[in-house]
C-alpha cells in the first residue's frame, strides 16, 4: 500500500520512522512518501520536504516564514494528488497537519486519514477534538488519559502505548557511568535554541566543577548552537540519550525531551520560553489559554509536580541556578524525583507503540 506520512519536528521524525518500520513487517510492499527528517529518510521514506524547512514555532516565527509555510502546503498538496496514497498518517505537528487532513478529506475522499500523536486538545484548543473526529478515520494516542478524554465527548481514540518509552526501553544503556556533566537540551527548533540556550548556559556556568554538554538535534546546523558556546563546552549531535545517561542533571526545554529525560532517569528542571511574558500577563492569560495544572508531560502523567517547571516569567537564570543546586547537591530531592520517574514509566505501560499503531492502521483495510 501507499502511505503519505508527515512529521514536522525531531521527536515526530523518530516516532514516524519506528512506525514505518513496524508497518513494513506486515506490509512488505509498503511505499512511503512524506515530509520529515533524516530518520524517516533512513527508514525508507521519499521526502518531498525536510524538517529544517518546516519547524517554525510560535506565531512570530510562522508569520516571518509565511511564504515557506505556504510553499510547504503546495508541495504536500501536489504530492498527495500525484501519489494518491491509501493512507495519510499525520504525526503531531497540528497546525500544518490539521489543514492537510481537511484537504485530503475534500480532494482524496477514498484515502484513509490516521492521526498518530494527535493535537493536545486536553491542554488547549479543546474545540479541535470535534474537527479531528470528523476528519480522521482513526486517532492513535500516546498517553493513557487521552483515550478517556476523547470518550468524554463520545469519540473513540486508541491508546497504542508511548513511543518515547518504547525507544528508551530499546536503548536502555548498560554500564554507562554518571559523570560531572550538566546536560542542556534547548529544543529542536532554531527559535527555541536562540531563546533558551543562552540562559541555560549562564545558569550552568555557575557550577564550574561540572562540564557543560549541549545535546543537539541532527536537523539543526551546529553553527546555531556553537555561536553561544565557550571553548570548554561540548556540543554532541544526535546522541541525546547517551548525553542524558551520563549527566548528573539536565536543563530541558519543555516537550518530549522532559519525558525522555525522566525515563532515562536523569534529574532535571524544565524550562519554556514565552515571548513578552510578565507576571501580570501570565496571571491574566494562563487560565484562558491552558486547561491543565502542569506544563510538562512528566507532571501531567504523574498528576503531580515531579519536576520543577520554569515557564514564561519564571524562566530566569536565577531560578535555574536554585533548582540546579538541589539537583546536584540534595540527595533526598533527587531520590524522590527518581521514585516518581518509575511511577511515570509504570503508568505508560509496556506496549510497543509503533507495533500497536501499525496494527490499528492495517485494520482499516481488513
Amino acid at each position: 500500500m501507499r502511505y503519505f506520512i508527515i512529521s514536522g519536528e525531531a521527536s515526530g521524525d523518530r516516532h514516524a520512522s519506528m512506525l514505518m518500520s513496524s508497518i513494513k513487517k506486515s506490509d512488505h510492499d509498503a511505499e512511503f512518501v512524506g515530509m520529515g527528517g533524516a530518520m524517516m529518510h533512513s527508514a525508507g521514506c521519499r521526502l518531498v520536504q525536510t524538517i529544517d524547512k518546516m519547524a517554525y514555532m510560535g506565531v512570530v516565527a510562522v508569520v516571518r516564514n509565511i511564504n515557506n509555510v505556504r510553499r510547504n502546503f503546495r508541495i504536500a498538496q501536489s504530492e498527495l494528488i500525484t501519489f494518491r496514497p491509501h493512507v495519510v498518517i499525520l504525526v503531531d505537528y497540528p497546525s500544518f497537519n490539521m489543514k492537510i487532513a481537511k484537504y485530503c478529506k475534500k480532494h482524496l475522499p477514498d484515502t484513509k486519514i490516521v492521526y498518530y500523536i494527535p493535537p493536545k486538545v486536553w491542554a488547549w484548543k479543546t474545540w479541535r477534538i470535534h474537527t479531528i473526529n470528523k476528519l480522521c478515520d482513526k486517532v492513535l494516542t500516546i498517553f493513557p488519559f487521552e483515550q478517556d478524554f476523547y470518550s468524554r465527548f463520545g469519540y473513540t481514540a486508541h491508546y497504542v502505548g508511548n513511543p518515547t518509552k518504547e525507544e528508551i526501553d530499546l536503548y536502555r544503556p548498560s554500564k554507562i557511568q554518571k559523570e560531572n556533566i550538566i546536560a542542556l537540551l534547548p529544543g529542536s527548533r532554531k527559535s527555541e535554541i536562540e531563546n533558551c540556550l543562552p540562559r541555560m548556559l549562564k545558569a550552568a556556568r555557575k557550577f564550574p566543577d561540572y562540564k557543560i554538554v549541549v545535546a543537539a538535534s541532527l536537523n539543526i546546523d551546529p553553527k546555531v548552537y556553537n555561536r553561544y558556546l565557550l571553548g570548554n563546552e561540548r556540543l554532541i549531535c544526535g546522541r541525546t540519550y547517551e548525553v542524558l545517561a551520563r549527566a548528573k542533571a539536565a536543563i530541558v526545554n519543555s516537550g518530549t525531551a522532559t519525558l525522555e529525560t525522566a525515563l532515562i532517569g536523569t534529574p532535571q528542571v524544565a524550562v519554556y520560553y514565552i515571548a513578552y511574558s510578565t507576571p501580570l500577563l501570565v496571571k491574566i492569560f494562563k487560565p484562558i489559554l491552558f486547561k491543565i495544572p502542569y506544563f510538562t508531560l512528566v507532571n501531567l502523567i504523574a498528576s503531580k509536580e515531579v519536576i520543577k517547571e520554569l515557564v514564561a516569567d519564571r524562566f530566569t537564570v536565577e531560578n535555574m541556578i536554585a533548582v540546579l543546586e538541589k539537583l546536584l547537591y540534595e540527595k533526598e530531592y533527587v531520590a524522590t524525583m527518581e521514585r516518581e520517574y518509575k511511577s511515570v514509566s509504570t503508568i505508560l505501560g509496556d506496549k510497543s507503540a509503533s507495533e500497536c499503531a501499525a496494527r490499528e492502521i492495517l485494520t482499516l483495510f481488513e
